[in-house]
């Protein structure tokens, strides 16, 4: 019953729109007459700027509607991009074992040096 109830509300305001559009065109025709033109063509001419602005509205609407594919997009990749990022910080640590293991090759070389100056030493 709710959607019943929002289409008429819809319909009339679509239908205020082409009224509007409707006058609007009718006042720039009759803004633009020119001397010895008849209501009938008058008329024509309005006719003729409201379906230009019929379409330049249809246009804008189907831009708009683009523009928010576009951005729907955007923010699914976004999204996307943002859950794949604790993923990849899990393999960082599978990275970090040759680096690791470095301090434990310099402390036995150390400690082999420490071993083989004391032994020079004692056996001097």
């Amino acid at each position: 019953m709710t959607q019943a109830t929002a289409n008429p509300s819809l319909k009339t305001k679509q239908k205020k729109d082409a009224r509007d559009i409707r006058a609007e065109a009718l006042k720039i025709a009759n803004t633009i007459k020119t001397e010895g033109q008849t209501p009938v063509e008058t008329k024509a001419i309005a006719n003729g700027i409201q379906r230009g602005m019929e379409i330049f509205l249809r246009q804008q609407s189907e831009k708009t509607r683009d523009l928010d594919k576009r951005v729907k997009k955007v923010k699914q990749l976004s999204t996307r991009l943002a859950q794949q990022k604790p993923e990849d910080e899990k393999e960082e640590p599978q990275n970090t074992p040759p680096q690791s293991r470095l301090p434990w090759i310099l402390l036995a070389l150390s400690w082999g040096l420490f071993v083989v100056i004391a032994l020079a030493k004692t056996l001097l």
